[in-house]
């Protein structure tokens, strides 16, 4: 065996190596375990009290990736639990994300786990997203919405981020679920708002878009006498701004009576449309 002298390393010694460190750094993924980013406001944070329907039948295959500290449950940030709600934070209701798993497991080969990651604060911009319009965004928050900050270390960006990466220790993201709007009634410029944090996390993650999709669900819709109906016309758009977004009508699905927020069968529906959307987009790559 020839010894090489110190600085001789060749090529093909450094391509081994590289290969070698690929594979480490994925040691231990799933490539069984799919998993979803999940963020907004308050219809992505879950607005409806859960029922004891939602309590009850989740799969195992089912697994949520604990965003907040909550000792009343039992949950320790930073760990996976079976996803029963509350999903988000410990007091808070059922999420879309809810029936998204739920009825992804159940389509899906039971060789197949799922994954979320939930972090969203109710009333929050688009802009509390962005990793460089934050800082200046929480400066005008209110005290209450501050609180909620708080819980994810000043920034429910980078908490997002952190967690999606302990995510990825074990599994492989496979796509974006977005629900917020509400907030940015009327601006017509959320479309690129939305493409900035996308592209932020693909690039905080290490991800392609081509790999990972983003469903972005529309807001409580007109025929339903939405309050910020308005914005879906501006949320339909997102695809025209980013190739692989794909929009989740909320046509039909029952609401609250603020007419801001969905019931629990609105949000059990909405997160069955989430599902339906991304399970086409699954069967389109096995083509």
């Amino acid at each position: 065996m020839r010894i090489l002298p110190p600085g001789a390393m060749t090529a093909g010694c450094i391509c081994t190596l590289i290969a070698m460190l690929i594979v480490s750094s994925a040691y231990g993924q799933d490539p069984n375990f799919h998993i979803y980013i999940c963020f907004g406001q308050s219809n992505m944070e879950g607005s409806a009290r859960f029922e004891a329907q939602d309590t009850i039948a989740v799969s195992n295959r089912f697994q949520v990736l604990q965003a907040v500290d909550c000792p009343d449950i039992n949950r320790t940030k930073g760990e996976w639990y079976k996803a029963v709600p509350p999903l988000t934070r410990c007091n808070t209701g059922l999420t879309p994300v809810d029936y998204f798993g739920r009825s992804m497991v159940a389509a899906l080969p039971e060789k197949i786990r799922v994954g979320v990651v939930v972090v969203a604060v109710g009333g929050c911009k688009i802009e509390l997203y962005d990793r460089t319009q934050a800082a200046d965004y929480m400066t005008t928050a209110p005290d209450w919405m501050k609180g909620i900050i708080s819980l994810y270390q000043g920034s429910p960006y980078a908490q997002l981020v952190a967690l999606g990466k302990i995510a990825q220790q074990q599994g492989m993201i496979k796509g974006i679920l977005l629900h917020q709007g509400e907030s940015n009634t009327g601006d017509s410029t959320w479309v690129k708002k939305v493409n900035v944090v996308y592209q932020n996390l693909l690039q905080d993650l290490s991800l392609k878009a081509k790999d990972v999709p983003l469903l972005a669900g529309e807001v409580v819709h007109a025929e339903q006498n939405g309050k910020c109906a308005s914005m879906n016309g501006i949320i339909d758009r997102l695809p025209e701004t980013i190739a692989t977004a794909h929009i989740i009508s909320s046509k039909g699905c029952t609401v609250a009576a603020d007419h801001l927020h969905f019931d629990a069968a609105g949000y059990r529906e909405l997160g069955k449309r989430y599902a339906a959307t991304m399970l086409d987009l699954l069967k389109d790559k096995t083509k």
